[in-house]
């Protein structure tokens, strides 16, 4: 039985409110059903009953088939009661329900009977239940109406009917844009919510033709749209063409610009909210068209509306990001609201001024954060140690207070993702500024001691065992370490053990203690622990030689892992048990794999030269092997990289062919895989001339063409170059697929004798920088970067010039340097002003690159880069600096 509604009374904060549909079941609801096909109609008991069926509905519950059946034709049975109330529940039940095209003929006439009514508010929402339950060919039968409901002078009806065009636009587009004539008079209502519905069905309906919406947005923004909804609209749509027409860009008068400004002396505060919105967020405002947008949102900071505080202020929270000083006269209005009642308010503002805020202001800007940050959550508090993480980057001098508050919130109760984020701040710091090393690893020291995540405790043993040894003291964090020995699971126990070996092998003072320590954890009730412990007695002390030298062990033990583990599990798979043993350099380092031949027709496999073998081969072994069985490419060494297939050809040609690019120290081979389409056509001496005028360091050597090319069965021809040896030569390549072609009688399958010579066009492609590089990943990018050195390390600054985002600027920086992303840094949050991302790779010669960038936005959308390369060979470091010069 259904529960009461209790009322909360003002001093009795801790009662429960309980739902009046607490405990109801589908079983009872559908017995009190039959009360529809009583004779005599009882209107509110049957409005009970529909409002228990449609709240099961939306809880969840599923009607089965017979069920709903019978639920619907009950429902029918209810229109012959001329209730108000309950007809509107017998239509909100028929489009719940959703009855099949075979049940819908049952209701249709009375649908259609209640849409030409006298009443109004049977009419709309008969329209709206008619349009959700139809399909196209009882459409056209009441289109008619529909158009004429459109313009009707009541608001409801028409407002029903345009809502329907927009559902309908999904499902019978031709139908819907047929009523254009009559939404365009409908925008012209007097009525809001009619201009509003009007305006949105009649942009969707010009969506696709951009010379239209522009007409549109022409002529709506001479002053004809009075409804602040509907000029909210238009407000995005003029946003929309903006950006598509590159207007912003131009010095010539701006109408749609001057639009936008005009909106921002509205009476309306949803238009002035969504015009500043839209002008904070054009490509390339200036900071004079900011300032109008500025001092509206300013103005709304002080308002007594919570919404329009939060709407300013987060609006302004985004400007923040990529026009700082643009909002710091807002500062003064944005501190008041650090007090807010509403925690959402209150976190943006913190970070806003975090982000605008100067170096003066940070000290007092830490004082009020500490006082409001236990009563937010932890999504919030997040948000708000990123913005210091970033303050702290900008106005490097303050480092202690901001370090000091990152360590005391850390101790503070968190979740995991809140605790992880200090600790990446935290992290980040001491790897950014030189003087937070010692008191930064203090902290993480000190956390470690309560840590309850096992995930952090290990990540910051790791990270310990890299820095600390480097410090001025390292001897005083091995108590900390030894404690996690001690006292952890077995997970936090092995990495500590791994962390006081990293001292033991890079201090020296530090051995025999270190050695004393590993000792007693040889006892370990853990294997892993044991084994470890074992393993650094052993290589490090001496006993098993690893190396010549002790760069070799520690190599050996603390290097970085830089095969990927699919291409190792691969070569394991493929060793056969000798007496010749395992040889890891033999394993491919490309991360990614390659497709040897493209394979255009569908349900065929390749066959011949090229075709792939069977079992877990690697790409780069079996392009090897075949390049090696041909005698004219034999003598050209070992194979550095070969290259993803480069389409030289569109879909649904009559050829399709693609180039891999095979990379020697001193040659480049192309191997282009050929695929004929025609089934009557045979094509014999299958050559591709290739012009490399644009390629001056490549001289071709040699080729190899391609005997017969039957249909839908790929083939291989090439054509080697000669380059500079160890040069990383970069060109372009024209070429010309040159044939002789005979025609197959289809009956018999027989090819003629005599052929004709023909030429296609291909595409043209290009040798890169990129082409030299393997994408190679490393398992950890800061070991591998401080155990390379800093002796072959190059650094500069560039300017990347206007970029739409970042992450724009990332990806391209990327391609040209065709490296591995590491650590998922390839990927830049949303809004980001800053981003640092690593790449790692090996460059022709097998000579380890590591890289970090440093992006920054200088100016708008100007992005600054930073370039540290640090690898085994300097010359290699210098050659980098030249590709992206040059890129």
């Amino acid at each position: 039985m259904a529960q009461p509604l209790v009322k909360k009374d003002d001093d009795r904060d801790d009662e429960v409110d309980y739902s009046p549909f607490l405990g109801i079941e589908k079983g009872a609801v559908l017995q009190e059903a039959r009360v529809f096909n009583d004779p005599q109609l009882d209107a509110r008991r049957c409005s009970q009953v529909i409002t228990k069926l449609l709240y099961l509905l939306n809880q969840g519950e599923t009607f089965t088939k017979v069920e709903a059946t019978e639920v619907f034709f009950s429902v029918t049975k209810l229109f012959q009661s001329k209730d108000t109330g309950l007809r509107r529940m017998v239509y909100l039940m028929i489009k719940e329900i959703s009855p099949s095209s075979d049940e819908v003929i049952i209701v249709t006439s009375s649908l259609m009977k209640d849409m030409n009514s006298k009443t109004d508010m049977y009419r709309a929402n008969a329209i709206r239940v008619l349009c959700r339950i139809t399909d196209g060919t009882l459409l056209t039968q009441i289109e008619r109406y529909l158009k004429q409901a459109i313009v009707d002078k009541n608001p409801v009806v028409a407002s029903a009917a345009l809502v329907s065009g927009i559902h309908l636009l999904q499902t019978n587009p031709e139908i819907v844009k047929r009523w254009s004539n009559e939404v365009q008079e409908a925008v012209q209502s007097r009525a809001a919510l009619v201009q509003f519905h009007a305006l949105a069905l009649l942009h969707q309906i010009r969506q696709n033709d951009r010379l239209a919406v522009s007409k549109l947005v022409t002529s709506l923004t001479k002053g004809s749209v009075r409804s602040p909804l509907a000029q909210c609209l238009l407000i995005r749509y003029t946003s929309q063409v903006i950006r598509e027409s590159s207007m912003n860009t131009q010095t010539g008068d701006r109408p749609f610009f001057d639009y936008l400004e005009s909106c921002l002396r509205h009476k309306a505060e949803m238009v002035i909210l969504e015009a500043a919105r839209a002008i904070t967020e054009l490509n390339g405002v200036t900071s004079r068209e900011l300032t109008p947008a500025i001092t509206v949102l300013q103005l709304f900071l002080s308002s007594s509306k919570p919404v329009l505080r939060f709407a300013a202020v987060r609006t302004l929270n985004k400007v923040a990001m990529t026009h700082p000083l643009a909002v710091t006269n807002c500062n003064i209005d944005m501190e008041s609201l650090i007090s807010d009642q509403n925690r959402s308010i209150a976190t943006l503002a913190i970070t806003t001024l975090l982000k605008t805020g100067n170096e003066s202001s940070v000290d007092r800007l830490m004082k009020q954060i500490t006082n409001f940050m236990s009563d937010i959550a932890d999504e919030f508090k997040i948000v708000v140690v990123e913005a210091i993480r970033s303050l702290c980057l900008k106005f490097p001098l303050k480092y202690r207070s901001l370090m000091n508050f990152l360590s005391n919130i850390l101790r503070e109760e968190g979740g995991f993702e809140y605790k992880k984020a200090i600790v990446d701040s935290i992290v980040i710091l001491i790897r950014d500024i030189p003087d937070a090393k010692e008191s930064g690893l203090f902290h993480l020291c000190e956390f470690i001691e309560d840590c309850e995540f096992t995930y952090l405790s290990t990540q910051i043993l790791h990270f310990l065992g890299n820095e600390g040894p480097k410090t001025s003291d390292p001897s005083k964090y091995i108590r900390y370490i030894y404690n996690r020995v001690i006292l952890e699971n077995a997970t936090v126990r092995a990495s500590a053990v791994s962390t006081l070996a990293k001292f033991g092998a890079m201090v020296d003072s530090l051995k025999p203690r270190i050695f004393v320590l590993l000792r007693r954890c040889l006892f370990d009730s853990d294997d892993e622990v044991r084994d470890r412990a074992t393993l650094y007695l052993k290589t490090v002390g001496g006993e098993v030689a690893v190396g010549q030298t002790e760069k070799d062990v520690n190599e050996f033990l603390f290097g970085a892992f830089d095969v990927p583990l699919i291409n190792l599990e691969t070569s394991l798979r493929n060793y056969e048990a000798s007496e010749v043993p395992f040889d890891i350099d033999s394993v491919p380092k490309e991360s990614k794999s390659q497709p040897l031949a493209d394979k255009k027709a569908p349900g065929k496999k390749p066959t011949g030269l090229g075709a792939p073998t069977n079992g877990p081969v690697s790409p780069v072994d079996a392009y090897e092997k075949l390049l090696s069985s041909i005698p004219e490419f034999c003598s050209f060494g070992k194979l550095f990289k070969s290259s993803a297939p480069v389409e030289l050809t569109e879909a649904e040609t009559e050829y399709a062919v693609t180039v891999v690019k095979h990379i020697y120290d001193g040659h480049v081979v192309l191997q282009y895989n050929c695929t004929n389409t025609i089934p009557e056509q045979l094509l014999e001496n299958v050559t591709v001339f290739v012009d490399a005028s644009d390629a001056e360091e490549f001289a071709e050597v040699a080729s190899k063409p391609l005997r017969s090319l039957p249909y839908d069965s790929p083939g291989q021809t090439f054509v080697a170059f000669e380059k500079p040896e160890g040069v990383p030569a970069v060109g372009k390549f024209s070429n010309l697929l040159k044939f002789i072609v005979k025609e197959v009688d289809p009956a018999t399958g027989e090819a003629e004798e005599e052929g004709v010579e023909d030429e296609y066009q291909l595409e043209d492609f290009e040798i890169v920088a990129a082409d030299y590089m393997l994408k190679v990943g490393v398992s950890n990018f800061r070991n591998a970067w401080e155990s390379m050195g800093p002796d072959n390390e190059r650094i500069d600054e560039y300017g990347l010039g206007v970029r739409e985002s970042l992450a724009e600027a990332v990806s391209a920086v990327i391609n040209i340097l065709g490296m591995q992303p590491c650590e998922g840094t390839d990927v830049v949050p949303n809004n980001s002003r800053s981003h640092t991302c690593l790449l790692s790779g090996v460059f022709m010669g097998d000579v380890k690159v590591l890289v970090r960038l440093s992006f920054g936005i200088s100016g708008p959308k100007e992005v600054a880069m930073k370039l540290a390369v640090r690898s085994e060979d300097p010359d290699v470091s210098d050659k980098i600096h030249e590709i992206v010069a040059e890129g």
